[in-house]
């Protein structure tokens, strides 16, 4: 690669240790949280993945099977038994797309609005019990960071052609 696409060779130390050491506290931080609500969510009597489902079918709004297994960053057959399991609870429905006959339509029921909301605000306390300790610029330039971060990732994905079935 050429001098001026690289850096210096200093720099480019730098930078592998720094990413180095970024993932090892990303994946530190992933796999306490994974944990973590892992053992809340499954309080409220449902897994992780059917918490993140409902989560993106509310803050992106009703989808197809498809467009929300590309959110999750799953393969479809994977989330179409997620939702099975959600719809079986009565927290989800589904019905046909109004705009591809072919496709199914899922929505949150508000007994699925309810549970999300009780289980997302269980992890909220903890963390704002996790946070207290900090700063508040500290507190506000983190989530800015991992904010600007997550979305890196996912342009990336998608500047790369991987679906998020794929990663």
């Amino acid at each position: 690669m050429r001098r001026e696409q690289r850096g210096t060779r200093a720099e480019d130390t730098a930078l592998d240790r720094d990413a180095r050491e970024l993932h090892a506290a990303v994946s530190e931080l992933v796999r306490i949280y994974q944990f973590r609500d892992r053992k809340r969510i499954c309080y409220f009597d449902l897994s992780v993945t059917q918490c993140y489902a409902l989560g993106v079918l509310l803050v992106r709004g009703p989808m197809t099977l498809n467009a929300l297994a590309r959110e999750l960053y799953l393969d479809k057959s994977t989330v179409s038994r997620t939702v099975d399991s959600l719809e079986e609870k009565g927290y989800v429905t589904r019905s046909v797309d109004p705009r591809d006959a072919r496709a199914l339509h899922l929505k949150v029921t508000r007994e699925g609005r309810g549970i999300h909301r009780r289980i997302e605000q269980d992890l909220v306390d903890e963390t704002r019990k996790l946070a207290a300790d900090f700063d508040p610029g500290v507190r506000q330039a983190t989530t800015r960071l991992i904010s600007r971060f997550a979305r890196a990732a996912a342009a990336r994905f998608a500047a790369k052609g991987v679906s998020r079935s794929q990663s």
